[in-house]
């Protein structure tokens, strides 16, 4: 069983009224002493979202929070800009129910467990373009995402591959670039920190008439640390350095249409050890869209999009390069009819890979259909999606949610869903591949209740997911039928995982100090072998508070990390650990603001990965200059 939490909306007056600042509080208090036990890291977003908030993830629809029966979180500029966090894997980090992991520093290989699932089983998307990795077991390369040119991100907890199709076994992160509004807005920025880390940026956004634009150009980089203590390998510093640009534009061809074109653009070199040489690793993301969107009537609306998403990855002096190329179709329909809400969409996708000696591409067609109610109290979603993938065959997912309103501002849901997450070509087609390998398959239940009052919100939300045919590298002969590569051992199916969990989280503001916080209970579990699944944690946490002092604003937060395995036979032991960052910033004058932020206060020593160094007392200071209108 599981439970997944959503935002209420306004009830009738007659009801009983329930106060929930004790019980959040209460609850937040008490879990944190528990997770303190062996500390674990999770995070409450520091925005708190606003009554008439939009998310358009959740059903690909644009709806408001309140309406939302999924269990989201919002985060938006600001709240990144005051992070100083370095990389995107950073800020998702301190939302719940979501754990990072890092090779080193901020351009090495990072995975991201939702809710403990694998990180190929969360499905990422930039300004509605899908970026995946077909190379290995797949799933986005969250370290090639560019932190500083995202406006908002959308994270999305729970299963919606009824919505999205392969990928969305554990969620949904969606992110957006800047868009332009009435005006000219130029910025221009420059950062300096720890380990002679820097930063520039600059950029402008408007519109005028029936165009609307934004530009916006980054280059960052760092002399870094030593990312691999293990004994032998080189002691070299391990920086990077990076440049990554965005363009989006805009045409209102009139009151009913508008086309929409967007670009992200990203490229690194950064340093990883594998050996006693000097090893490079360069990275080439990108991301382009076209959209046309049309409002037919009153009741009827569309949307066309191409997309179009590369990911090169390559190594050396080592010599390695893979290519990973998506090219996406969607034509989705709404309609509106009273409180019924319907929606269709006919959605193509085509993967090509290119890791020598695989050259390979296939493609899936898919029709989804969903529908929603709002009554009263009562909101109900229904989606159904059926794909057709060129290599396996169909798979159909279906979802349902309903939500009840039992007083005002809180809501109980609950839900269920199927999911699933077809290999990657590496997986079938490589040396180490089984090209008679199926996709990996997921239930989820989940429940939940939720409160939202002006800026102040709790929630508690339970889930449950089995996934079946989990696929991993088996070393050794075994069940391999090729398995023909330098190293013994292949891709199989030949596993079966549990992610269940409880998180709680809230935010209140107490006398001008805004409060916010969110635990994570939960059990990542292999039922083959009943361990702990590697490099997840069974409790992890983030508090937090933010208050204005004089012309400050300032902050600080306590990340906690429960003790976790470093290997799936959970011999290799990571300890937990508590991290203490702090945060202010000002306006030095009208259009200048600056922000500092120091981070693991304490200089705290831990490991994500066993072998793997993590930053030590950090600082970074930044200064913007923005025309205020």
């Amino acid at each position: 069983m599981s439970i997944s939490l959503s935002r209420a909306s306004m009830a009738a007056p007659g009801r009983m009224r329930l106060h929930p600042h004790a019980l959040a509080l209460a609850a937040l208090a008490a879990c944190a002493a528990h997770a303190q036990e062996g500390a674990t890291l999770v995070a409450q977003n520091l925005h708190a979202p606003a009554m008439n908030e939009v998310v358009v993830t959740a059903t690909r629809t644009a709806q408001p929070l309140t309406d939302v029966l999924a269990d989201v979180s919002i985060v938006d500029r600001e709240t990144i800009e005051k992070s100083g966090a370095t990389g995107l894997a950073d800020v998702l980090a301190r939302l719940p129910g979501i754990e990072m992991v890092r090779n080193g520093g901020p351009s090495t290989t990072t995975s991201l467990f939702m809710r403990g699932a694998e990180t190929r089983f969360t499905a990422v998307y930039v300004d509605g373009v899908r970026v995946d990795s077909q190379a290995g077991s797949g799933g986005a390369t969250w370290e090639a995402l560019p932190l500083s040119q995202i406006e908002r991100i959308e994270v999305l907890r729970g299963p919606a591959a009824a919505v999205y199709g392969s990928d969305a076994v554990a969620g949904v992160v969606q992110i957006f670039t800047r868009k332009g509004e009435a005006g000219v807005s130029p910025y221009v920025g420059l950062g300096l920190g720890s380990y002679r880390t820097w930063r520039t940026e600059a950029g402008v956004s408007g519109a005028s008439g029936t165009v609307d634009y934004a530009l916006g150009l980054n280059r960052e980089g760092s002399r870094g640390f030593n990312a691999n203590t293990k004994p032998g390998s080189n002691p070299d510093r391990d920086g990077y350095h990076s440049t990554a640009a965005n363009a989006r534009l805009g045409w209102q061809l009139n009151s009913a249409h508008r086309l929409e074109g967007t670009l992200l653009h990203s490229e690194s070199n950064s340093g990883y050890d594998t050996s006693k040489f000097d090893d490079r690793s360069l990275h080439r993301l990108q991301a382009l869209g076209l959209h046309w969107q049309a409002q037919w009537s009153e009741n009827y609306k569309s949307r066309l999009s191409i997309t179009d998403s590369t990911d090169r990855y390559e190594t050396t002096p080592s010599p390695y390069l893979t290519d990973t190329k998506l090219r996406g179709y969607l034509f989705h329909n709404e309609w509106r009819l009273g409180a019924h809400q319907l929606t269709a969409a006919l959605e193509r996708r085509e993967d090509h890979l290119v890791n020598a000696p695989v050259d390979r591409t296939r493609s899936q067609n898919a029709l989804a259909l969903g529908w929603g109610l709002r009554q009263g109290a009562h909101t109900v979603q229904l989606n159904a999606r059926h794909d057709q993938d060129s290599e396996f065959g169909g798979k159909t997912t279906g979802s349902a949610s309903y939500g009840y309103e039992f007083a005002p501002r809180w809501r109980a849901t609950a839900s269920a869903g199927t999911a699933f997450r077809a290999p990657s070509l590496y997986q079938r087609f490589s040396m180490y591949g089984d090209s008679s390998l199926t996709p990996e398959t997921g239930r989820n239940v989940e429940a939940g209740i939720k409160w939202l009052d002006g800026g102040s919100s709790f929630s508690a939300t339970a889930y449950r997911n089995n996934v079946s045919n989990v696929i991993t590298f088996v070393g050794g002969p075994g069940p391999c039928p090729g398995g023909t590569g330098p190293y013994p051992g292949c891709y199989a199916s030949v596993g079966k995982a549990r992610y269940q969990g409880l998180t709680l989280a809230a935010s209140h503001q107490i006398a001008g100090v805004r409060l916010h916080g969110s635990i994570d209970l939960q059990d990542p579990k292999n039922l083959d072998s009943g361990k702990q699944l590697a490099r997840r944690t069974k409790r992890h946490a983030t508090l937090g508070a933010e208050t204005r002092l004089a012309q400050w604003t300032v902050g600080g937060e306590a990340q906690l990390s429960g003790r976790r395995f470093d290997d799936a036979a959970n011999q290799t032991v990571l300890g937990g650990y508590t991290l203490f960052n702090l945060h202010a910033s000002t306006r030095l004058a009208r259009d200048w603001q600056v922000v500092a932020r120091l981070d693991n206060a304490t200089d705290k020593h831990y490991e994500l990965a066993r072998y793997y160094a993590t930053a030590g007392r950090s600082f970074y200071v930044g200064l913007k200059w923005a025309p205020q209108y």
